[in-house]
């Protein structure tokens, strides 16, 4: 079986998972429950934190055959597929390789088109600030009035980057440091699982090193 590094091995799989963000899980779960979602969210934070996974986890919780869910079943085929990354219904899309208006343009030409199988099309734009200002105005309009199945969700590490007329159309989410205590729990229950025999005071060091990034300290 071939080696997985840490941080994709233990990357969260349901909102329980998530570390350090209580204060947007209790937010998410609380409109997943009540069916009060925006059509467009924003992840702000420093890298490592849980942006990206969040935004995964929220894919399934809206697409998984039960949902909108808190509790994705990670067991049918919506949740296979995006666990996997493969899911059709789930554009996973590089702000920094796709910046210019021409990927927008055809951003909105493939918007139209319903879900394949899930109840919703969900676009995760990372590191969204990378678009050029032309891309970001041939954005709005889709912003401004999605298709009813179509759900934007951002992530970024320099919101203020993002033009104001694109962040008022968004719920924003600002994502924390991680506080050392909870990274060095999360280190301890990953070397236990591991079998991996590590003194304390490294797993605090590499804590403390890790700048509140949880994946840079599964990483080292």
């Amino acid at each position: 079986m071939p080696y997985i590094v840490f941080a994709l091995k233990w990357r969260p799989q349901n909102f329980e998972e998530i570390i350090g963000q209580n204060h947007i899980v209790t937010t998410l779960k609380s409109a997943l429950e009540k069916n009060r979602l925006a059509h467009a969210y924003l992840f702000a934070g420093p890298r490592g934190v849980g942006k990206t996974s969040t935004a995964r986890i929220l894919a399934k919780a809206l697409n998984c055959k039960d949902g909108p869910t808190i509790n994705p079943c990670q067991k049918c085929v919506s949740c296979l597929e995006i666990n996997q990354g493969r899911s059709l219904d789930v554009i996973e899309i590089d702000g920094a390789s796709n910046r210019g208006i021409d990927e927008v343009r055809a951003l909105r030409e493939n918007v139209k088109f319903a879900p394949v199988r899930g109840k919703f099309k969900i676009y995760i734009i990372d590191e969204v600030h990378m678009l050029t200002t032309e891309a970001f105005n041939a954005l709005l309009k889709t912003l401004e009035e999605p298709p009813e199945f179509v759900e934007f969700i951002f992530a970024t590490t320099q919101p203020h980057k993002v033009i104001p007329t694109i962040l008022s159309r968004c719920q924003r989410f600002d994502f924390r440091r991680i506080p050392v205590m909870e990274i060095i729990a999360q280190l301890e229950k990953i070397v236990a699982a591991e079998n991996i025999d590590v003194d304390k005071e490294v797993l605090l060091c590499l804590a403390k090193s890790s700048d509140g990034s949880l994946r840079d300290a599964e990483s080292v």
